[in-house]
């Protein structure tokens, strides 16, 4: 996959990651951030590179301080100011590489806010058809890895009801031609390359309208 051309000069181009808690959101981002032309972005991952000193930081503090949702529009602040500072660093080139977005958006009026700033070539919506089974599957992960947060049933499964609840709505905001399911109970390597053939489609049929 390598999808040169010219990006709007407004907007960068961008493949948006959904799916429920677990279902390999991170993992598959990281991989496909690996390929050439595509750059992962996990908001989690910005939030922590924050300077805790900067404007940003100190005020993203008074909320996660307080184990408190940050607000859409502190979110997008950081958002925007860390994709510029990849451009401005040389690690993000607009022009010949995409954007791989993990956990953004999380809300309809993120998803809103984003429209000035990126054009989604498409998105992977990593689904799971069956729930217990994905439910076992992180417990198994909290178990091996020490997270005892994943090792309770009940919390497992209340973050999957949130989800349903709160996030899943945001795939509604984008033109069900932009959406594309992707099986995510496979094996790591089988859901990839099943996501990445799909990116490969979304990046060609954004090549050709181009």
């Amino acid at each position: 996959m390598h999808p040169d051309r010219p990006a709007d000069h407004d907007r960068y181009r961008a493949i948006l990651l959904f799916g429920p808690p677990g279902v390999g959101k991170g993992t598959q981002g990281t991989r496909l951030g690996t390929e050439d032309g595509f750059v992962h972005l996990a908001t989690g991952d910005i939030f922590r590179s924050l300077d805790k000193d900067s404007p940003e930081g100190r005020e993203f503090m008074q909320y996660s301080g307080q184990g408190l949702l940050v607000p859409d529009d502190l979110t997008i602040r950081i958002w925007s100011k860390h994709v510029a500072g990849l451009v401005a660093s040389g690690r993000y080139d607009p022009q010949r590489e995409v954007l791989v977005l993990d956990g953004m958006p999380r809300t309809p009026s993120q998803a809103e806010a984003l429209r000035a700033h990126i054009e989604p070539l498409g998105i992977i919506h990593l689904v799971v058809p069956d729930v217990d089974e994905m439910v076992r599957r992180i417990i198994k992960r909290g178990r091996d890895s020490g997270r005892h947060d994943d090792t309770d049933e009940s919390i497992v499964r209340r973050r999957f009801e949130e989800y349903q609840e709160k996030t899943a709505p945001v795939i509604h905001c984008y033109d069900t031609r932009l959406i594309h399911d992707v099986d995510a109970t496979g094996t790591i390597d089988e859901v990839f390359d099943l996501v990445r053939s799909t990116v490969a489609r979304m990046v060609e049929a954004g090549a050709r309208s181009a």
